[in-house]
């Protein structure tokens, strides 16, 4: 029988529904990140760069493109005779077909892939957070223990604790209690939504829970286990770790990838991030055209102006036009005289020539205030932007839009033009 010492299994079902019209098509981990890459292959890539070569992908909203990205897992050496990568999406059993319906239910239906490995540990992971972190050391901290349980935590300030589940520890960091997004939280170290279980703990409490409606970690098998005496113990983590959930975070993230020195660094070499490479020409800059402090992807043509953006793979930028603090996916085009400015345009975005984003004061969204927030302008894939018109700040456009969908040729701020199928 083969034997690993640690899978991974990494959820990456998630609808995202907090990244607005950028989820409509694409499950969150799918989503583009920092030009050439998407969310999944940052714990993807932690996985091959800890030594991990068996992780289970959990998909199941949107999961075309995901699959498709992922496909055998070359880019992360991750196409095994034994192990590499499997994705899993729900399947149809003899008693009928189920969803997901929980983190944890998810394992739960996938009990038969991880009893293959025999595995000493699983270790769980989140599909949708930008981090870098070495797997190996959270294993050698779970072993020195002699935890049944892990859970990666770190710090964060206690006036945002109460969005977390928030652990209380003892001196040796064994976990004590645990509080699930409490409103007046009494320690400030979170779950990072990162664990490692001894095997046998783990397929003990899912078989225990598993009529457990909508079973998740932090609200059933992490308590389950402390109540039945389980050593459960926190693991600190102190490196860069950001949540993309919203389309602030989404864009502040980006941001901070060109800051003069990032945070989060894209270049270091002992620590690659991987990702499918699309076969691409190289860059073209054109000789009118000004970049500063921008990620330009490969296969991009560039005869504007680029400041302070992220510019994602075979994307054209016409001459004449401006574009600041903003994200432009894959194979999307700008056309001449455009002046974009703090907008996320999705892939395969066609804008005309002469238009202008991020205009006026803002004002709260009509369709969806809590979503579309902060002044940005977020147009969904495939969109299409007619010449000449001007768009306000806190927007929203997805689908094939014409010049008289713009009242007096604009958008007013906080208005949503959706014409595509959500």
């Amino acid at each position: 029988m083969i034997k690993k010492e640690m899978i991974a299994m990494l959820l990456a079902g998630g609808q995202g529904s907090r990244l607005g019209v950028l989820t409509s098509k694409v499950a969150k981990p799918a989503v583009s990140f920092g030009g050439k890459y998407r969310i999944i292959d940052f714990p993807l890539s932690n996985c091959i760069n800890s030594g991990i070569d068996t992780v289970g992908v959990l998909t199941q909203y949107q999961p075309l493109r995901l699959n498709t990205h992922i496909g055998i897992g070359i880019p992360w050496d991750l196409d095994r005779n034994i192990g590499g990568v499997t994705v899993l999406p729900p399947y149809e059993k003899s008693g009928g077909s189920e969803w997901y319906s929980g983190t944890a239910n998810a394992i739960y239906q996938n009990l038969a892939y991880m009893e293959s490995y025999n595995p000493e540990y699983v270790l769980i992971l989140s599909g949708d957070h930008i981090y870098k972190m070495d797997y190996e050391v959270m294993l050698d901290f779970h072993k020195a223990n002699n935890a049944d349980v892990t859970i990666a935590v770190m710090p964060v300030p206690i006036e945002e604790a109460s969005r977390f589940g928030v652990v209380i520890a003892d001196e040796n960091k064994k976990i004590t209690e645990f509080e699930e997004k409490p409103e007046k939280p009494r320690s400030n170290l979170a779950s990072m939504g990162i664990y490692i279980f001894s095997w046998k703990v783990l397929r003990d409490a899912l078989i225990a829970m598993k009529d457990q409606s909508g079973l998740d970690f932090g609200k059933h098998v992490i308590p389950y286990c402390h109540e039945n005496g389980k050593p459960i113990y926190a693991y600190e983590f102190n490196g860069y770790w950001k949540d993309v959930g919203t389309l602030s975070s989404y864009w502040e993230a980006n941001m901070e990838l060109i800051d003069l020195v990032p945070e989060f660094n894209l270049y270091e070499e002992y620590w690659k991030i991987y990702t499918k490479s699309e076969i691409l020409p190289p860059q073209y800059i054109s000789s009118d055209s000004k970049i500063e402090k921008s990620i330009i992807g490969e296969g991009s043509e560039i005869y504007g102006v680029v400041y302070n953006s992220i510019i994602g793979c075979g994307v054209v930028i016409g001459k004449g036009t401006v574009v600041r603090d903003s994200i432009i996916m894959n194979y999307s085009t700008i056309g001449e005289d455009c002046q974009i400015n703090k907008a996320i345009i999705a892939e395969n975005v066609n804008i005309a020539n002469n238009v202008v984003t991020g205009e006026g004061e803002e004002v709260p969204n009509e369709k969806a205030a809590h979503i579309y927030t902060d002044g940005l302008v977020t147009i969904g894939e495939k969109s299409e932007i007619p010449a000449n018109v001007k768009i306000g700040k806190n927007t929203v456009i997805f689908g094939s839009t014409e010049i008289g969908d713009y009242p007096d040729s604009y958008l007013m701020s906080g208005k949503a033009l959706i014409k595509a199928g959500e």
